[in-house]
């Protein structure tokens, strides 16, 4: 699983050939989440101030995400994504 980001100790993640709807993983100590791409769906448990980060960053990355998310279906690496500041 390529990681494309990472800020504040959260890992940002994103798998080969997954299953729709478009989403990427984060992982912050022993918490994981898939978050939906277009729509900020959460599955999994995350701290608050770690979700606040996460979605901030996907708000502003979301364009680059959805690149990333056909490139990994076309098996094709994967851009680094900038991190929150």
């Amino acid at each position: 699983m390529p990681e494309i980001s990472s800020f504040y100790g959260i890992a940002i993640t994103m798998n080969y050939k997954e299953h729709n709807p478009p989403h990427f993983h984060a992982a912050y100590q022993d918490y994981e989440v898939s978050v939906e791409i277009k729509t900020g769906i959460v599955k999994g448990k995350m701290p608050k101030r770690a979700l606040k980060m996460i979605f901030e960053w996907l708000e502003n990355n979301q364009e680059d995400l959805l690149n990333n998310w056909n490139l990994a279906q076309e098996r094709k690496a994967l851009e680094k994504i900038t991190p929150l500041p």
